[in-house]
């Protein structure tokens, strides 16, 4: 079976406009990876990937009504004659057309366009012409600037797994852990999130799995990485807070990643830091050999540029 694994030596990277320096060093040769966009006739998916090209993160390879796609770049003063374009009638041609690309070498990322965020997963897990995909589910995972300090923090899953299970989460766990490791964290320190730090098992199961994933980390088992839960979010980010409750852990106040307990938790933060905090968010999905960037309607356009710059800099820090 296929798998994906973090190359050595990658150098740290300490901020969003770091990250986009790090996509756009392409190494020898020079050459941009390509972006297949499944159904392209989208203004914002449109000027992210032409911001792309323009800033040498990605070229972009426009999959899907032609014609509406052109109407919609002349409306808004796009210029995408530069760019291959492939014309195909419907959703899964759309998004079985840019899986072909990968599969075939011709695209490296791929980009939801108009597709339903299902119907492009699908298409990408598909057993017979799918992405090759290690034995871990995809997740979410996206990358921020903390509205505290600054530091360039992970979160997951707020937008793929609803309601995930024991070992789900430790699947989502390892694929952020990957992320991480791609951006540079040698020993990333590992929220495991809950409404509280203690054990309340049975009425809140979250915080069981939390308590049995950081016994898994201690065991060795996501490598070298400190993973502390359950912990409530403040505790998490503020040591000043873990101080005054007297609660020592050596993530208290200082988490790289934050692992929340199921969907609704992930999108209300995600949500919450975009909306209250104006964090710009950087979000791929992961967990096959493809990254996925998945831009939500409501992401700004600097969060869909971003989200492609991270894709970029994960496809070629990451090996098959």
């Amino acid at each position: 079976m296929a798998e994906w694994s973090v190359t050595s030596n990658n150098a740290p990277i300490a901020s969003l406009d770091a990250l986009v320096r790090a996509a756009r060093s392409h190494g020898p040769g020079g050459t941009m990876p390509r972006v297949a966009i499944a159904r392209s006739a989208e203004g914002f998916v449109l000027r992210a990937g032409i911001e792309a090209f323009e800033r040498g993160i990605a070229e972009p390879i426009l999959i899907g009504d032609l014609d509406a796609t052109r109407r919609i770049a002349d409306a808004r003063g796009l210029d995408i004659s530069p760019f291959r374009s492939i014309d195909m009638g419907d959703d899964q041609q759309a998004v079985a057309e840019a899986v072909r690309l990968f599969r075939q070498g011709e695209a490296q990322l791929i980009m939801k366009g108009l597709v339903p965020t299902v119907t492009l997963l699908k298409g990408v897990l598909d057993k017979e012409t799918g992405v090759p995909h290690p034995s871990r589910i995809l997740s979410h995972v996206a990358v921020f600037e903390s509205p505290l300090d600054g530091r360039l923090m992970l979160m997951t899953d707020p937008g793929v797994n609803i309601n995930p299970n024991l070992q789900r989460k430790a699947d989502i766990l390892r694929n952020a852990l990957d992320v991480a490791r791609c951006l540079g964290m040698d020993r990333p320190r590992v929220a495991i999130l809950a409404a509280t730090e203690k054990v309340n098992y049975p009425a809140m199961p979250a915080t069981l799995d939390a308590d049995i994933l950081t016994k898994m980390a201690a065991r060795g088992e996501f490598g070298d990485a400190v993973v502390a839960g359950p912990l409530s979010l403040d505790l998490a980010l503020s040591g000043e807070i873990a101080a005054c409750k007297r609660f020592e852990s050596p993530v208290a106040g200082c988490a790289d990643i934050l692992v929340t307990p199921n969907i609704e938790a992930g999108n209300i933060l995600y949500k919450s830091l975009s909306v209250f905090c104006g964090c710009v968010m950087a979000a791929v999905v992961v967990g096959s050999l493809v990254p996925v960037v998945v831009p939500s309607r409501g992401d700004s356009n600097a969060s869909k540029f971003l989200s492609i710059a991270l894709a970029s800099l994960l496809a070629r820090r990451t090996r098959a």
